[in-house]
């Protein structure tokens, strides 16, 4: 009966999956026979993100507002002063990004006046504030469309996917850091060198990689090419998976122009009418959304978390970075809820985390897909 679902789950998803232009959807594959999922520590809220540590340990954050430290499968609360941080529906304590070589970590997530990046030196369980990162980004009052993951690039810059806030002038302004990817030096968290607009007399507009994004949950640079793909949220129809260009307009205009008041969310992901520049997505959900979620390489994959759809998708990808197929391993197809974090450990597995609420879990996948 599983098998059945997945497979019905699977045709579902590729169905509606973003074609090639003048092609065809890319098609199903079986599901990956074989993995194995270890419950690896549980008794977390809402686990947010993940990373390793140089000594093979970890730290998971957690929304409402903790950091925990996981070694050998025991969880230890870290000492963290987090006391302006606000935890309201999508907001809170969000993405961590470890840094290399030393015991540095940088963490996103809601104050009470902006979405913030705030890196952190950790000894033993107790982590000292270092400075503050990146100060500014918007937030909304209620917490929508936070986004927040940071990723470190092979080059050594940090990637920060940003949501909206639900603020439909965002995605294409240029002069506001919500709904983009940002490229930022990870020391100082000014634009990178080599952005596409880093000759901008505006500090945020030289921060930004990519625009015209809603609610961006991960980037990931593939191994072998370095091609970076961002995982992103749509309303009622298209979660996104891009393929990302320096300087391009991802074609997310709720506000149409400036014609529209409010938030109108009944316009494309991708606007190419509006937008003849526009990059189309590699991958499109269509209808129903899985409300995907964080994206990591994973033995060749693209693997995708599904909060929704309580699944991982793995997809195959060509050279080009143009998707082939998808498939939806069984042993992750709704058996632990709705899945969030994804991280490929430095020994080759891959760890994901639950988003429940309660008693959420983290997982160690590994076998051969």
């Amino acid at each position: 009966m599983r098998a059945l679902v997945a497979a019905v789950s699977v045709l579902a998803l590729t169905a509606c999956s973003a074609p090639e232009p003048g092609g065809t959807a890319p098609s199903k594959a079986p599901a990956p026979q074989g993995l194995k999922v270890e419950e690896v520590a549980g008794g977390f809220q809402h686990a947010w993100d993940l990373g390793f540590l140089p000594d093979g340990s970890m730290l998971v954050t957690e929304r409402p507002g903790a950091v925990k430290l996981v070694r050998n499968g025991q969880v230890t609360p870290v000492d963290i002063d987090l006391t302006d941080l606000q935890a309201r529906g999508e907001g809170g304590l969000m993405g961590l990004v470890v840094h290399p070589d030393d015991r540095r970590f940088t963490v996103c997530y809601n104050t009470t006046r902006d979405v913030r990046l705030v890196t952190f030196t950790l000894d033993g369980t107790k982590a000292t504030k270092t400075k503050d990162l990146l100060t500014g980004m918007p937030s909304n009052s209620s917490g929508r469309h936070s986004g927040c993951r940071p990723t470190l690039a092979p080059d050594g810059s940090m990637y920060v996917a940003t949501g909206d806030i639900a603020q439909a002038r965002n995605p294409q302004d240029r002069t506001s850091l919500g709904g983009k990817v940002l490229r930022i030096d990870a020391e100082t968290g000014e634009g990178a060198a080599g952005n596409p607009f880093i000759g901008s007399t505006n500090a945020n507009e030289r921060r930004i990689y990519t625009y015209g994004h809603r609610n961006v949950q991960g980037v990931v640079f593939r191994p072998d090419s370095g091609q970076a793909f961002s995982s992103e949220h749509g309303p009622s129809v298209d979660d996104e998976v891009n393929l990302l260009e320096a300087g391009a307009n991802y074609g997310w205009d709720p506000s149409e122009g400036g014609t529209r008041g409010g938030y109108d969310e009944s316009v494309p992901m991708t606007d190419l009418q509006r937008f003849p520049d526009a990059v189309p997505a590699v991958w499109s959900s269509g209808s129903p959304t899985e409300a995907i979620c964080q994206a990591a390489f994973w033995n060749g994959k693209l693997a995708i978390t599904a909060l929704k759809g309580a699944k991982l998708l793995l997809f195959t990808l060509d050279q080009a970075g143009k998707v082939q197929n998808v498939s939806i391993p069984d042993e992750l197809n709704d058996r632990y809820g709705r899945l969030r974090a994804a991280r490929t450990a430095p020994d080759g597995s891959l760890y994901i985390t639950t988003s429940n609420g309660s008693n959420d879990k983290l997982l160690r996948l590994t076998g051969d897909v």
